[in-house]
């Protein structure tokens, strides 16, 4: 096993809490590779890089020699989490989790050891739970703790409603970790509370408490709030990889270094000596923010999509000039889905299914702005531009 000084300083690195560190100091004292779990509820069927925070994390206990345990959470995704949620949350079917958890998959193995990541669905042990096991492990923690947590508080306090179901979230991703035997569980900060009900309920059971480990919440792309979709600042990591660069090029010089620390491979010693040339005016910030943006890009799609993502970058907006001639189209004379703009008008995909997926990667912008919603109804004006990945561009023409 790495030295412990060694591997303190690297689990340490950008984490918030360690709760209790004296504890993981002395599981790591005892020499066996320690079972590190972190839990996702396919809630979306897309991962953003704010998630990935914890699953770099993850890959850096795996690479410690640690055992990785990937948890989706299939079961606690139909409940629904309510951490910071002032109503309660829309419960998803079982059709819909199974969905999203299925593409989870597929996308944690960019950053993820395959070979080395023990990935677990809760549904396995608790639908065969009866009623009598469930009613005894809610015996063991009590509403008042329960209603310590700041959202249930809130919302008590404001007479709010919040259904008993909610209260078997927190008691049900505890209870994982008393399957799994956890030592260490990782998660947000925003899920402190979850977290640290596993540790009880470890006790309950008769086990080892785990220790929990928080990691901040990315901010989103405007640096200020945390990543999310629904606010519309994520970076996807499935995006078109242009569309990925050019959105981590938008970030502000300061969030830069913020998702450096979080997201990159490179040691704090090289991140710093690249923050130090930045400030002595011997580095420009954007060739820092490039590199940046290359290393992400490459982490999902490879060097070469990478690459070619800098490049159009720098030739579309700091060059000034398209990268391809644009085609000129006559305007159509009604609206249109943009699917069938995509593929009947401009010849960009060779099918409505195609289309669909180009949209979902983020791919396809009209105007300068992604378009997101696949059934969008688009009668374009002349000179708009519309831009489906790197190299397929066009601009309406006027009507002869």
């Amino acid at each position: 096993m790495i030295h412990l000084d060694k591997q303190l300083a690297i689990i340490k690195r950008g984490a918030v809490d360690i709760l209790p560190e004296d504890e993981l100091i002395a599981k790591l004292k005892k020499g066996r590779p320690l079972r590190v779990k972190a839990g996702f509820d396919p809630t979306a069927p897309d991962l953003h890089l704010g998630h990935t925070v914890l699953i770099q994390k993850m890959r850096q206990f795996q690479e410690l020699g640690h055992e990785v345990i990937f948890l989706i959470g299939d079961f606690t995704g139909m409940i629904g989490d309510p951490t910071g949620k002032s109503e309660t949350r829309k419960q998803l079917t079982l059709e819909e989790v199974a969905k999203n958890a299925e593409t989870y998959k597929e996308q944690i193995f960019k950053i993820l050891d395959p070979q080395k990541t023990r990935v677990e669905f809760n549904h396995l042990w608790m639908e065969k739970m009866d009623a009598v096991s469930l009613i005894g492990i809610a015996a063991k923690y009590n509403v008042a703790r329960m209603l310590e947590r700041e959202d249930f508080k809130q919302r008590y306090q404001k007479q709010q409603s919040i259904s008993i179901h909610e209260f078997l979230y927190p008691l049900i991703q505890g209870y994982d970790s008393v399957v799994l035997k956890a030592d260490v569980e990782l998660g947000g900060t925003d899920q402190r509370f979850n977290l640290l009900v596993g540790r009880e309920l470890q006790r309950e059971f008769g086990q080892e408490a785990q220790v929990v480990l928080t990691m901040p919440l990315l901010e989103g792309l405007d640096g200020v709030q945390k990543m999310s979709k629904s606010l519309g600042n994520y970076i996807g990591i499935t995006e078109a990889p242009e569309e990925m660069f050019g959105k981590l090029m938008s970030i502000s010089d300061g969030l830069m270094w913020r998702y450096y620390e979080l997201l990159s491979d490179k040691h704090l010693d090289e991140i710093q000596a690249l923050r130090c040339k930045v400030e002595d005016g011997s580095l420009h910030p954007m060739e820092a923010k490039k590199a940046l943006g290359i290393e992400i890009v490459g982490r999902f799609h490879g060097a070469a999509a990478a690459n070619q993502a800098r490049e159009y970058f720098e030739t579309k907006y700091q060059k000034k000039v398209m990268p391809v001639e644009i085609r000129q189209h006559f305007s159509t004379p009604e609206p249109i889905w943009i699917c069938r703009l995509i593929v009947d008008v401009l010849k960009f995909a060779k099918s409505t299914s195609e289309a669909r997926r180009l949209i979902a990667q983020g791919a396809v912008k009209v105007d300068g702005k992604v378009v997101h919603d696949v059934n969008f109804r688009f009668h374009y004006p002349p000179n708009e531009i519309i831009e489906v990945g790197k190299n397929r561009i066009a601009q309406a023409a006027k009507i002869s």
